[in-house]
């Protein structure tokens, strides 16, 4: 029996030994770095199984230390923590995973060396449009990359929630339509790896944080597209999400630590606990804490769970990997999703991080909330009672989008229509930097600008203007230049249709014209002249504004810099309508005529203006 036990024993040792020697490192993310961030400190994720029994040694290579390993409760990882020398170079060097003192695996870490001037980049800013794109439904570019067999969801064009094939090649091919309507930067839909059974599509439940989904193509392509528009003089904005993943990502099946997501416990026993979404919680001083805990920890729903940032493990990898997309596709920026569903403290680090290690990086934060006070708290410079302090540039500017519909489609009173519009920015004193916002029409979650304005064209025209000459960034969802719409449902993907001419076989062409109605391609030519005069034009990149309370169904306000001045005329009016100049003269001052943009003629500013019925004006002046 003796014989026998010590027999298992050496059998159980020897299997041990077996498979860790076979096993490789399934994932070490980051996989490469670079030198000379601003940050020294590097924390590497490593995944293989029954790994935590193995010591880590480093080659000994100028610049680098081997600060800690740490084995967490799931043997299956560790952390490596380095840090790097401030002068240290770019170089490889060898992480040696040993057991018994043997060396069974050796993973080369690079440290690349940086792109000039990658710290001192250059972010969106106000002279820049910018052109939102969901990539599966712009253009299919690359077919062979529809289906992939290791994913899950397939191609199905027919099915409105389905993958219809767009990828970045579509995107590539058609930089040029981008440029020649005189946008200056895309922003992207996430474009990581999804591999959801259904919607996975829109991107927004990642399933490996390093790696493009292989449908739109590969982490190379990805960075070549962002080349390419560089060249061409257009940004790449990219579209991330910290406050959750996919639920098949890849941790989900193997969970490093016990708090590795919020209501983990729950997850595992199969227990749903969603966000409440109520958002004021954050700001409220009488709040209580179960109410914070429940919008913060929740899951938006079942299929993304919620990542907890206070997991200082997690809150590394995060800020990381944002990092890591930043300098690997030499970005130009960042639109964060749901900012305001994650921790807080975690933001502010998020945010600081990035700054520290890009100065004029922007980033600009999804707070979708029509209350300004609940989104100004989160900008960069705003003082907040309670003291709370992060780096965040921009927001976008839903509650300026709220009104300025309602403006448009309210009939004019004394408290509805146009008021509304002027009202809402007159909210700006609650703003850091207001100039800073990115403002919109319309995005991918919501119905189109076309379809919030009921199909009036005249209407479209008017807020087209206001958003192309008004304070802040503007963002134009794909498809709104040709008028796409969402008639009768909210349904987002209805909203998100295919863009004409985007497919082989497409009968409608939007990038080259063929098949557009007449309307449509009066809407296109709009929207292109105002984005191509907006674009050489410094008074509305960097002009303060003054407005006037509307008045006979027209609002009138101006942007002024250095001596030069645009004056901009909305009128709703049916008729024309006489419009005396007497009370703007405090800006005016003695001017007497100019040019109105979209028409090219000459216009006098003595005594009163005649502004057409349902129009807007645009006047340059003398």
């Amino acid at each position: 029996m003796k014989k026998f036990f010590y027999l298992c024993v050496f059998s159980f040792v020897l299997s041990l030994q077996v498979s860790v020697k076979a096993q490789k490192i399934q994932r070490i993310e980051p996989a490469f770095w670079w030198a000379g961030m601003v940050n020294p400190e590097l924390q590497l994720l490593v995944n293989g199984k029954d790994i935590a029994g193995l010591q880590v040694a480093i080659e000994q290579k100028a610049g680098v230390d081997l600060v800690s390993v740490m084995r967490l409760q799931n043997p299956n990882y560790l952390v490596i923590n380095l840090r790097l020398a401030k002068d240290i170079k770019p170089q490889k060097f060898a992480i040696r995973f040993k057991q018994n003192k043997k060396t069974i695996y050796t993973y080369n870490y690079e440290l690349k060396p940086r792109e000039k001037g990658s710290a001192a980049r250059q972010g969106f800013d106000p002279s820049d449009v910018l052109y939102l794109i969901t990539p599966d439904r712009f253009a299919n570019g690359n077919p062979g990359n529809d289906n992939i067999k290791s994913l899950k969801e397939k191609q199905d064009r027919k099915n409105k929630g389905g993958r219809h094939g767009g990828d970045i090649k579509g995107i590539a091919d058609h930089l040029q339509y981008v440029k020649d309507m005189g946008f200056t930067a895309i922003w992207l839909n996430p474009v990581l790896e999804n591999d959801m059974q259904e919607y996975s599509y829109h991107g927004y439940s990642t399933t490996d944080f390093y790696k493009v989904d292989p449908r739109f193509g590969s982490n190379e392509e990805y960075r070549q597209l962002c080349k390419k528009a560089r060249s061409m003089g257009i940004k790449v904005i990219m579209d991330m999400i910290v406050n959750h993943c996919g639920s098949e990502h890849w941790w989900m099946k193997d969970l490093p630590m016990a708090d590795w997501v919020n209501n983990q416990k729950g997850f595992l026993n199969k227990q749903y606990k969603g966000t409440s979404h109520r958002k004021t919680v954050i700001q409220d001083p009488y709040v209580a804490q179960v109410d914070v805990k429940e919008f913060t920890e929740g899951w938006f729903v079942p299929t993304m769970p919620d990542m907890n940032q206070r997991n200082p493990i997690m809150a590394k990898y995060l800020i990381q990997n944002s990092i890591w997309w930043v300098e690997y596709a030499d970005l130009s920026g960042i639109r964060m999703d749901t900012y305001s569903y994650s921790d807080r403290q975690f933001m502010s680090d998020w945010t600081c991080q990035l700054m520290a290690e890009y100065p004029k990086l922007n980033i600009v934060g999804e707070e979708w909330f029509y209350n300004p006070a609940i989104v100004a708290y989160w900008q960069k410079d705003k003082k907040n009672l309670d003291g709370y302090v992060a780096c965040l540039p921009s927001l976008m500017d839903f509650p300026l989008r709220e009104a300025v519909t309602k403006g448009l489609n309210e009939k004019e009173a004394f408290f509805g229509g146009l008021i509304k519009t002027y009202e809402a920015l007159a909210n700006d004193f609650i703003y850091a930097d207001p100039y800073n916002l990115v403002i919109f029409p319309d995005n991918h979650d919501m119905s189109r600008f076309y379809t919030q304005v009921n199909e009036n064209y005249d209407l479209f025209k008017l807020g087209m203007a206001y958003y192309l000459t008004m304070r802040g960034i503007p963002q134009i969802y794909y498809g709104t230049e040709i008028l796409m719409k969402n008639p009768g449902t909210e349904d987002h993907g209805i909203i998100r249709s295919d863009f004409p001419g985007g497919w082989q076989g497409d009968k409608i062409n939007a990038f080259t014209g063929a098949g557009l109605t007449t309307k449509q391609k009066e809407a296109q030519a709009y929207c292109k002249k105002l984005l191509n005069w907006r674009k050489n034009n410094a008074i509305i990149h960097q002009g303060k504004l003054k407005h006037f309370a509307p008045k006979q169904g027209a609002y009138v306000y101006f942007r002024y810099h250095k001596g030069k001045k645009v004056m901009v005329v909305l009128s709703k009016n049916a008729q024309e309508i006489q419009l005396d100049l007497q009370r703007f003269k405090e800006i005016l001052g003695k001017a007497t005529q100019g040019k109105e943009v979209i028409s090219g003629k000459r216009v006098s500013l003595n005594g009163k203006l005649t502004v057409p019925a349902k129009s807007p004006m645009i006047i340059e002046i003398d």
